[in-house]
């Protein structure tokens, strides 16, 4: 969890948690754009402009999504729906059995 979702908070972590050169994919949120010049392969869509998945090389397997991402969130949110949610303060704890 960090207080603030800028460029100079969310580099240090990136940079310490995932291996330079590692493959993202993201939607269109703006900080994500950075990845590149941070060197990691990043793949994006676009989801304001209707696109939700995309076919990079044309074998037609639609590789850049985050439906997977989006599926994992959707489990979290259905499992703490029973327990009325969870407080910002255990939400560390929890995604780290993720």
């Amino acid at each position: 969890m960090l207080e603030n979702v800028q460029q100079q908070t969310i580099e240090p972590v990136i940079r310490t948690c995932v291996s330079e050169g590692a493959r993202f994919y993201t939607d269109e949120y703006d900080i994500d754009s950075r990845l590149t010049d941070w060197g990691y392969d990043h793949h994006s869509v676009c989801h304001s402009r209707g696109e939700y998945a995309r076919d990079e090389d044309g074998d037609g397997f639609h590789e850049v999504h985050v439906n997977t991402m989006e599926g994992v969130w959707s489990l979290l949110r259905s499992w703490l729906r029973p327990h009325r949610g969870l407080s910002q303060e255990h939400l560390p704890l929890y995604l780290s059995f993720f």
